[in-house]
């Protein structure tokens, strides 16, 4: 039997949680997804700080850029900097299609760059793509805390 897929959402806005989680599920493979809805309990989770301390390292991170207490962009300069989280693949999906923000991204480090299209059928065909591509296609290193 495969080992589930660890898949770490961060968003805040309960549709895109709903959409994003079924489109997840409707996938060929194994997927665990946990969801975090700020961007301090993201970096809560993903430094395995309390009520977090159990938690398996994500194989792939999706993080809206517009999150509550610490922004998307706060977020993955900080998961990029920090040893043990940096090889996670950070996919950004955000409703914000500024090239400021793609270019900051970018340099700080994100593996892709995506915007939440706005009919219901695009947005479900984005999230299994994501999938598609991240857990058929790349090789990703498997759970391991510090590489």
């Amino acid at each position: 039997m495969n080992k589930a897929v660890e898949i770490l959402l961060a968003e805040d806005n309960p549709a895109d949680i709903k959409l994003t989680v079924r489109a997840l599920q409707k996938t060929k493979l194994i997927n665990s997804i946990r969801v975090v809805k700020d961007g301090e309990e993201a970096l809560s989770y993903l430094r395995r700080e309390a009520p977090y301390a159990a938690v398996d390292r994500p194989d792939l991170i999706i993080l809206d850029l517009n999150l509550p207490k610490k922004s998307g962009h706060e977020v993955l300069v900080e998961i990029k900097a920090d040893h043990m989280l940096k090889s996670i693949p950070v996919v950004i999906l955000t409703s914000s299609d500024d090239e400021r923000d793609i270019s900051t991204t970018y340099s700080n480090g994100a593996n892709c760059y995506i915007t939440k299209p706005i009919d219901l059928q695009g947005f479900i065909e984005i999230v299994k793509s994501i999938d598609d591509f991240w857990f058929t296609i790349v090789k990703l290193p498997k759970g391991h805390w510090a590489l």
